[in-house]
């Protein structure tokens, strides 16, 4: 992306992956990165699997009888268990133990292949029906463990576009990784999108009005090794271990960043059937398979073959073929 003099952006580390703000008054980007990183440290301090002092950590044993939780922790929860909701289970929040199982239980850029095989968890019932959210009360059954890397991701982009642009109301769009949030004015032309999930895959660039979102999910991202077969952090809840990597990347274009990672995950997960089932939906949606060839629905525009890199800002060549519904 090259920002027009109209907006600002940063960009930095977080949480193993890249984080990117772009506000549409220059003169509010070091307020907006106040607010966003005090929104972002207090989801981290919640729900992060690698922080012993997070709260879904200090409070895991007492979540078979039941405990209490923080606004932000049930909060995350209730969007979870929607999601799990809305995809039968594809999206489950409680895969916690399963992903260390396959090796996932540091962060991503400690992990080392220590030689164990592979040992799948799946339960005959999905884990996420047994969990209970009561007003702030969560009760997790103690085979279970909660694991949020599914949703949290997105739905802080979300938290974090609303904050900055009802406290500061400016046009702002948040990019966590890939999960992408907007919220107020939209800078002429709209938010300028360059879709591209690595750097050898077919790109798109796209135009998002205000308000829209975009997430894309992987199977070439956050990657290791474990006695030697390759993983990746998208399971299939059904086996315990990661989907079929029938699509190297899917992202969808929805009315919140936690919609659109829903769905995006819950496509990596069903594989083939994905199509069927967002074009159901009608969600604007672009999936990637495993030899580069790209299945648009839902009216995703043309993909332009001149784009690198995946990126997001404001520019001034949009064109309206290829604004987003």
């Amino acid at each position: 992306m090259t920002a027009t003099a109209t907006v600002a952006t940063e960009d930095w580390t977080l949480w193993s992956t890249s984080a990117r703000l772009v506000v549409t008054d220059p003169a509010l980007l070091p307020e907006a990165r106040r607010i966003a990183d005090a929104v972002l440290d207090d989801i981290d301090l919640a729900c992060s699997r690698f922080r012993d002092d997070s709260e879904v950590m200090v409070k895991a044993p007492l979540f078979p009888v039941g405990a209490l939780v923080s606004d932000t922790l049930a909060d995350l929860m209730r969007l979870a268990l929607a999601s799990a909701a809305a995809t039968d289970g594809d999206v489950d929040p409680t895969l916690g133990n399963a992903l260390d199982a396959i090796g996932y239980d540091h962060d991503i850029r400690l992990i080392l292949d220590d030689g164990v095989p592979v040992r799948a968890i799946a339960s005959p019932r999905p884990g996420w029906a047994s969990v209970r959210l009561v007003g702030n009360r969560l009760t997790v059954p103690a085979h279970l463990s909660i694991d949020l890397g599914a949703t949290a991701k997105a739905a802080a982009a979300d938290r974090v576009a609303a904050r900055i642009a009802t406290e500061l109301g400016c046009g702002v769009l948040v990019s966590l990784g890939g999960d992408i949030a907007t919220a107020g004015p939209a800078p002429a032309g709209g938010w300028q999108v360059l879709v591209q999930d690595a750097p050898l895959d077919p790109s798109a660039r796209v135009t998002l009005a205000e308000g829209l979102a975009l997430a894309t999910s992987s199977t070439q991202k956050r990657r290791w090794t474990k006695a030697g077969r390759p993983q990746h952090h998208i399971l299939d809840p059904g086996s315990g271990v990661p989907a079929e990597p029938v699509w190297r990347s899917v992202t969808v274009a929805a009315e919140s960043c936690h919609r659109a990672n829903t769905l995006s995950t819950a496509s990596i997960v069903r594989g083939h059937k994905a199509v069927a089932w967002l074009r159901e939906l009608g969600v604007p949606a672009r999936l990637v398979d495993a030899d580069g060839v790209v299945v648009a629905l839902g009216g995703w525009p043309d993909d332009d073959a001149s784009g690198a890199g995946t990126d997001s800002g404001a520019d001034s060549d949009s064109d309206a073929e290829r604004t987003l519904p």
